[in-house]
């Protein structure tokens, strides 16, 4: 099978070696394996991430969000079977999604949106999983619950952001206040359902109040929080919540004491990674996200269409990454 790896970490994207095509053989499915053929991927910031920073003895393959069709089932798999059209956001610790053919644990795998293409569907499966894991799993919001409260998106137009503004509009009562710096991406952030929007390159306390909100009762940061943090601090209101998926150097978590502000972290290839009790979850989400979309509720986040699954337009879909001047998620489809 065709795939795109890296062979040697921290190359800058530029460098036509830090993403190269292989040929490698093609996968055998476990137990409870589904073999996929895959039709789309989506680019996320952890693919950049791990080319950068994991070092490898051998070629890997990166890329976990993924949409394509069951092409074999392993011997234990109780809930697809061959033709079925999958979504999915893969395991860390396996190899990843920009491969003709790949292999995913059934727990993790979600029924595809009838009403999207490949493409569209391969946006959603890790920003959502992640959005609504860090509402309804670490923060323990209500569903049509938190009327009254405020939540604060920190990177509301990003890929989690563009996702998690609309989960939280269309299934909870919070008022949702994003942040974005650009006029663009404040209108995305405002389409995708965010009652207000203020700036977070200036100070956000300032903004917030003349809003008429004195505190946030939940910060949610998917971006720059150590830049951040200090007027997260400062913005969140006595026993409120504060949660994060980036990576900050360090996370000094004393200066929330004084508030009695609870801390919540979410990464979602957790429940992969550790193959939990609770692993068949992302299955449930993914189909309830299915469900929404095809109801009309929630729409895909695509930002951009970069082209057909080869190494050229995987490493100009990373350079974008990188910039730090994506909106919404970037798909590439077909081989």
């Amino acid at each position: 099978m065709k795939a795109i790896v890296y062979t040697e970490h921290g190359l800058p994207i530029d460098s036509a070696a830090s993403l190269v095509e292989m040929e490698l053989p093609d996968p055998i499915p476990g137990p409870r394996d589904l073999l996929v053929r895959v039709h789309a991927v989506s680019v996320n910031p952890v693919d950049t991430k791990v080319r950068r920073g994991a070092a490898v003895t051998a070629p890997r393959v990166l890329g976990w969000d993924a949409a394509g069709i069951v092409e074999a089932v392993g011997s234990d798999v109780t809930a697809f079977k061959p033709g079925d059209e999958v979504y999915y956001a893969g395991s860390l610790t396996r190899p990843g999604s920009y491969s003709e053919l790949h292999l995913v644990d059934e727990r993790i795998v979600g029924h595809k949106p009838r009403t999207l293409g490949f493409a569209d569907a391969a946006a959603l499966p890790l920003t959502s999983l992640t959005a609504w894991e860090l509402l309804f799993d670490r923060l323990k919001v209500p569903e049509e619950g938190g009327s009254g409260r405020t939540l604060l998106v920190i990177g509301a137009a990003g890929g989690v952001g563009s996702i998690l503004t609309q989960l939280a509009n269309e299934l909870t009562g919070l008022t949702v206040i994003g942040t974005a710096s650009r006029p663009e991406t404040k209108e995305w952030a405002r389409a995708a359902g965010a009652h207000h929007v203020v700036d977070h390159a200036k100070p956000m306390k300032a903004q917030l109040q003349a809003l008429g909100f004195e505190y946030a009762d939940i910060v949610i940061s998917l971006t720059h929080t150590d830049q951040h943090y200090a007027d997260i601090v400062d913005i969140l209101a006595p026993q409120g919540q504060f949660a994060l998926i980036d990576d900050p150097d360090t996370l000094d978590a004393m200066p929330l004491k004084r508030k009695s502000i609870s801390l919540h972290w979410e990464l979602m290839f957790t429940r992969s990674m550790y193959e939990t009790a609770d692993m068949a979850r992302q299955r449930e989400i993914l189909d309830r996200v299915a469900a929404l979309v095809d109801s009309g509720t929630v729409r895909t986040t695509v930002g951009k269409h970069v082209g057909k699954i080869d190494a050229v337009n995987l490493r100009r879909a990373h350079a974008i990454i990188e910039s730090g001047k994506a909106r919404g998620k970037l798909v590439l489809a077909g081989f």
